[in-house]
């Protein structure tokens, strides 16, 4: 029997990792032509010693630079345009992103908006509408991740809420990847436990969606399989102790291989992630990780034949369904994660519009088995409750 195999794909930027390699942030200015930078970082990691050492060493170097840090945790449109002004004001030529995946995104999306005329929301990850986009001035970035989260540093979008409707909006340009990302461990050293888990969290649904999308991707899927076995191994020793380096490397080499891998797409985790930290400005990985077992419920029969290979990844000892489930109720367990969005102040009265902004999410196009509004419904109010099923 015949079988027609169809695909295509790109796989991301130059990534160089290692205690210390921050070092090389003034030459990977010099080398791709930002020679007068806007530093775009989130609030409160502005304040730190980590920011006033980067800052320091890149003007000591004789590159002269601004900082920009007006960036909520779920960035919105406000934070992008004072973002966009900062930089024209200050006549800069490029962006260094520094923080998590909030901070890179607004920075990659500041980088891409400085040449655009049109809004932001005219470049959602739709079809096609990428190509709107005036493509002369967008600005080179340099990424410098500080939690192993939504590998950002080496992806192609942003995500933005929209806070006159609440949703969050994925905004895409094949130009909005950066040139160079520095993972160097010794940055997330002073990460919280919390949110050393949070952040680890979106990594592993990361890899965990990419792998059950059903597109033909062989090269996404290898590297979404060993992302999880990464996850699995070092997530829990980063949580313990966060001076442990070859921990912190190993989960932003996890963060860096789940956005890689989900070039094939994501699904019904990040679907109802998106809306409900939209509304109630929950961490996102945080998000995910209460959602993922709901998921895995309601994806089960579409998902069986990726399940042995998952169960062999991550060296369960057995390599069915109630395996799997077991393993992930158990890792949650092991870190602390909520089981339920009812303990995120989730409401069971806006499951619906969940659901409304849920079926809409380009994520859930890639889901491996489509879902109705109702069946968003019904998903999003298992997650408050704690639903398992049987």
């Amino acid at each position: 029997m015949d079988v027609q195999i169809t695909g295509g794909w790109n796989f991301p930027t130059r990534v160089v990792t290692g205690a210390g390699r921050i070092a090389e942030l003034p030459e990977a200015c010099r080398t791709n032509g930002l020679t007068r930078p806007l530093l775009v970082t989130d609030h409160g990691l502005a304040k730190t010693d980590l920011i006033a050492g980067i800052v320091d060493r890149v003007r000591e170097a004789g590159i002269p630079l601004a900082v920009f840090s007006d960036v909520k945790t779920n960035p919105t449109e406000t934070n992008l345009t004072a973002g966009v002004e900062a930089f024209k004001a200050g006549g800069h030529d490029g962006v260094i992103a520094v923080g998590g995946g909030s901070a890179l995104d607004v920075g990659k999306c500041v980088a891409f908006m400085v040449a655009q005329s049109r809004p932001v929301w005219d470049f959602e990850d739709v079809g096609d509408w990428w190509t709107r986009a005036n493509t002369k001035g967008i600005a080179p970035i340099i990424a410098v991740p500080t939690t192993a989260g939504t590998g950002s540093e080496v992806g192609r979008a942003g995500v933005i809420t929209r806070e006159d409707t609440h949703e969050k909006k994925i905004i895409f340009h094949p130009m909005m990847m950066p040139r160079i990302a520095i993972e160097d461990p010794e940055l997330a050293v002073g990460l919280s436990p919390f949110l050393t888990m949070a952040t680890g969290m979106d990594a592993l649904s990361h890899c965990f969606e990419a792998y059950c999308v059903k597109a033909f991707h062989p090269l996404a899927d290898g590297i979404a399989l060993e992302g999880m076995k990464i996850v699995d191994s070092y997530l829990p020793r980063a949580v313990e102790n966060g001076r442990d380096l070859e921990a912190r490397a190993y989960m932003f080499a996890a963060a860096s291989m789940g956005a890689t891998a989900f070039q094939k797409g994501l699904g019904a985790i990040h679907s109802i992630s998106h809306p409900v930290g939209a509304r109630y400005d929950t961490h996102h990985g945080l998000t995910n990780g209460v959602v993922f077992p709901y998921v895995l419920v309601c994806n089960k029969a579409a998902i069986a034949d990726k399940i042995p290979h998952i169960a062999r990844a991550l060296n369960l000892p057995g390599q069915d369904f109630d395996a799997v489930l077991s393993w992930l109720l158990a890792f949650r367990k092991k870190l602390g994660v909520p089981h339920t969005l009812a303990e995120l102040g989730v409401k069971e009265t806006d499951a619906g519009t969940i659901a409304a902004d849920a079926v809409k999410d380009p994520t859930a196009g890639a889901n491996p088995r489509p879902l109705t509004e109702s069946e968003f419904k019904q998903l999003t109010l298992a997650a408050i409750r704690g639903d398992l099923g049987s």
